[in-house]
């Protein structure tokens, strides 16, 4: 299975959801999570980073919000950028939801994401080699 965003992309998903609505780092990663059925989650190492980037490149800004989340919004910068760059980010949503329609046959995301990260626990010790008479006692 191929990765589920090129350089870049996660960027641009991230600027057309704070197009949508300003949003806290953690409700990115969960619309991003639903938007593609559980298949794919970004790390808080990840959002909370590029959400800074984007401030820092005058594409977002920090917004008063209730409590210590920060809620980030698209400046006018980052308003022309998510213009002109509108017909990649459509891409990426519906590919997004194509991946939703393809691995979560209706299953909860939460659901989809445990067996995804199972079959990568099991990839990665199949990839060490057999199990020894050792090993399977411990």
């Amino acid at each position: 299975m191929r990765r589920m965003f090129d350089q870049g992309d996660l960027r641009l998903v991230v600027l057309a959801l704070l197009g949508q609505q300003p949003r806290h780092g953690y409700e990115l990663i969960k619309e991003i999570e639903q938007l593609s059925g559980g298949l794919y989650a970004p790390s808080p190492g990840v959002i909370y980073p590029l959400l800074t980037m984007l401030e820092e490149l005058g594409l977002a800004q920090q917004e008063p919000s209730e409590g210590a989340k920060k809620l980030f919004a698209l400046t006018e910068q980052g308003n022309d950028e998510l213009a002109a760059k509108r017909a990649d980010a459509e891409h990426l949503l519906q590919r997004l939801a194509a991946a939703k329609e393809r691995f979560s046959s209706g299953r909860a995301p939460q659901i989809v994401r445990a067996m995804e990260n199972l079959k990568l626990a099991l990839r990665l010790r199949m990839e060490r080699g057999p199990l020894t008479e050792a090993i399977e006692r411990s």
